[in-house]
C-alpha cells in the first residue's frame, strides 16, 4: 500500500527547518547502512546528536509525522524509530535494496513495517531524485513538494534516481505498526477512509454505524498492542 498524504509539514516550519540544514553538519550516509545497502548508497546524513537544534528538527519532523490523522489510521503505529536526514548533491543516489527488517539499539529493537520519506524541499530545487519503489504493479515514481510524506511497506524493492543538478532534502523513519500483516493494514485504512465519510456526512446512519463498529471490531481482532 503506498499513501501520499500532503501537507505533513507547514511551509513555515520547512522554511525553519531548511535554515537550520544549511548550517548543519553531515556525513557519509553509509554509517548507517546494512550490510547490502553498503553498496548502493552514496548519500549525506545529517549527524544523530542531541544537540538543541537536532532535538528541535525532531520536534518538528515527528511531532507533525505521529500527529498526522491520515498517517495514524495507515500505520496504526506501535513503535517508531528516529528520523534520518539525508542530503543528496549532483552524482549521489540510493541503488536497490529493501529496508532492514529490524532497526534500533538494545533494549528499544523494533520491526520496521512501514518506510516513509518526507520530502524537505521542492523537486523544482534539483534535477533527477526520483524515489523509486518497485510494487506489483510496476514501478511508482515519487517527487513530491517540500511538506509532503509518502508512506510504502518496508519489504518493497526500491531505489533513488541519481540527482543531476541541485540538492535534495529529505527526512525518513520506519515504524512498526500494531497491524503487522500488510492487506489487513490496508483493509483497516479502506475501511477507516469510508467510515470518516460516512461519520462525517450523516453520523445517524445505519450505514455510518455498521461501518463504524465493523472497524472497531477488525482493529480489536488484529492489533497486536
Amino acid at each position: 500500500m503506498l499513501i501520499q498524504i500532503p501537507d505533513v509539514i507547514s511551509p513555515q516550519q520547512i522554511k525553519s527547518i531548511q535554515s537550520v540544514l544549511k548550517q548543519a553538519n553531515f556525513v557519509d550516509g553509509k554509517i548507517s547502512a546494512g550490510d547490502v545497502a553498503q553498496d548502493v548508497k552514496k548519500n549525506e546524513e545529517l549527524i544523530q546528536d542531541n544537540s538543541p537544534q537536532m532535538q528541535s528538527l525532531n520536534n518538528i519532523l515527528m511531532g507533525a509525522l505521529v500527529n498526522n490523522e491520515t498517517y495514524k489510521a495507515a500505520i496504526m503505529m506501535k513503535k517508531i524509530g528516529a528520523p534520518f536526514i539525508a542530503r543528496y548533491r549532483k552524482g549521489m543516489g540510493y541503488g536497490g535494496h529493501i529496508d532492514n527488517p529490524i532497526m534500533g539499539q538494545m533494549p528499544n529493537l523494533y520491526r520496521t513495517d512501514v518506510s516513509t520519506t518526507l520530502f524537505l524541499n521542492n523537486p523544482d530545487e534539483y534535477e533527477g531524485g526520483d524515489l523509486v519503489i518497485v510494487t506489483q504493479y510496476g514501478e511508482h515514481r515519487a517527487r513530491l513538494k517540500a511538506g509532503s510524506a509518502i508512506v510504502y511497506p518496508s519489504t518493497s524493492w526500491h531505489y533513488v534516481d541519481e540527482v543531476t543538478a541541485g540538492e535534495r532534502l529529505v527526512c525518513v523513519t520506519w515504524a512498526q505498526s500494531m497491524i503487522q500483516d500488510s492487506n489487513q493494514r490496508e483493509i483497516l485504512y479502506e475501511l477507516w477512509q469510508a467510515r470518516e465519510k460516512l461519520l462525517k456526512e450523516n453520523p445517524l446512519s445505519k450505514e455510518a454505524q455498521s461501518v463504524d463498529v465493523s472497524y472497531i471490531k477488525l482493529v480489536q481482532m488484529w492489533a497486536d498492542t
